[in-house]
């Protein structure tokens, strides 16, 4: 199975944090795809996956711009019944997570992991307990597709 992880970060927080949930989604057996989302530029980029996991920062109780106008890009592609997550960091409200895998789940008609979204302090990122969990996380979702 292969997963995508697409993802845009602000400090460098969440790009880490796609990083190892990758190596996750690849202790699990399964191929993953991690790109930026400026390098996703139509529906069709977004073809032949199994999987998809979206991360942003939270900044001020929300995903950043640039994630909000690329979820309208993620909308024109058949995303229906896939596998979802998402994941980001955050300093004071970690909303953004939840309101990707919302959308993910209400617009996109994707099946959300059981997991639910994830998302990380940014002090964490570096150490090794957020490696793991960000590491677990991908694993979780990989496993839930198989290999």
């Amino acid at each position: 199975m292969k997963v995508l992880i697409a993802f845009d970060s602000r400090t460098g927080k969440t790009e880490k944090m796609a990083e190892y949930v990758a190596e996750g989604v690849r202790f699990s057996g399964n191929e993953v795809v991690t790109r930026r989302i400026a390098s996703l530029k139509t529906a069709g980029d977004l073809v032949g996956y199994d999987g998809y996991i979206f991360g942003s920062p939270t900044y001020h109780h929300d995903m950043i711009g640039s994630m909000k106008t690329w979820l309208f890009i993620a909308a024109q592609a058949d995303l229906d019944g896939k596998r979802a997550g998402s994941f980001g960091s955050y300093t004071h409200s970690g909303d953004a997570p939840r309101r990707i895998i919302e959308t993910m789940e209400h617009v996109f008609r994707m099946k959300p992991t059981s997991l639910g979204s994830f998302n990380l302090l940014e002090h964490l990122v570096d150490m090794d307990e957020g490696r793991k969990a960000c590491q677990d996380y991908g694993r979780a979702i990989g496993e839930s597709l198989g290999s």
